[in-house]
């Protein structure tokens, strides 16, 4: 519990240092904390020093967990999402991440319809063009959001990336910069669905750098429960 208290206040410290930057509000930076792996006794932990937001990479665990905590807590799908997996999450998770095709997002607007809700969700960018990695090109995300408009149930939140992994979060600025102007480009888009209101950009390695170039919603999990077993 020590340590994870005090990883909670360096990261809240170092979140604000880098609004203070730029002159933002840190209360407007949303802590999400990335629990792949992470035992449900150091999820309690984290809960009760006010962390509410838990990021999931796998639907599997995500529902292993779920009944574990009470509705206080809000769950994020932060990794890539198999379409036969979304009828387990629909009414379950605030935010889905990771959307980047047509027919996951057509899934996702079908199951969310079943249970009479409207689905949050984020257009994932692969903004470094990194082949391991999921996620649209740059250019696609545009034409993308916009051709999502007929799905009434799914509705467009922001744009998340997987920066490339680096030991120096300055080597990602320019790549947070172009997601960025892209989020404001998405903020225009005249669709009914679109409502864009976060950047989810920055993790452990970066997250400061991504705080200066516009993030909103940063993922931690390193930084906060040390390293995974």
């Amino acid at each position: 519990m020590d340590n994870i208290k005090s990883n909670l206040l360096d990261i809240k410290e170092n979140i604000e240092k880098a609004c203070n930057k730029v002159n933002r509000n840190p209360d407007d930076v949303t802590l999400v904390a990335v629990t792949k792996t992470i035992d449900v006794d150091a999820m309690k932990m984290a809960n009760q020093l006010n962390i509410c937001e838990f990021g999931e990479n796998r639907v599997q665990e995500l529902i292993k967990k779920y009944d574990f905590f009470e509705k206080n807590i809000k769950w994020h799908v932060i990794g890539h999402l198999q379409s036969n997996k979304v009828k387990y999450i629909i009414n379950k998770v605030v935010l889905i991440h990771s959307v980047d095709s047509i027919s996951l997002a057509k899934e996702i607007d079908k199951r969310a319809k079943q249970k009479d809700t409207v689905q949050d969700v984020l257009i994932e960018i692969n903004v470094a063009n990194e082949e391991t990695k999921y996620g649209l090109k740059e250019k696609e995300a545009i034409p993308f959001a916009k051709s999502l408009e007929e799905l009434a149930n799914v509705r467009i939140r922001g744009l998340m990336t997987v920066a490339p992994y680096v030991f120096d979060g300055e080597e990602n600025r320019l790549h947070f910069r172009k997601m960025k102007g892209l989020f404001e480009e998405l903020k225009s888009v005249g669709n009914s669905n679109v409502d864009a209101r976060y950047l989810s950009m920055g993790m452990t390695n970066d997250y400061q750098v991504a705080i200066e170039e516009g993030s909103n919603m940063v993922r931690i999990g390193t930084a906060l429960f040390g390293h995974r077993n």
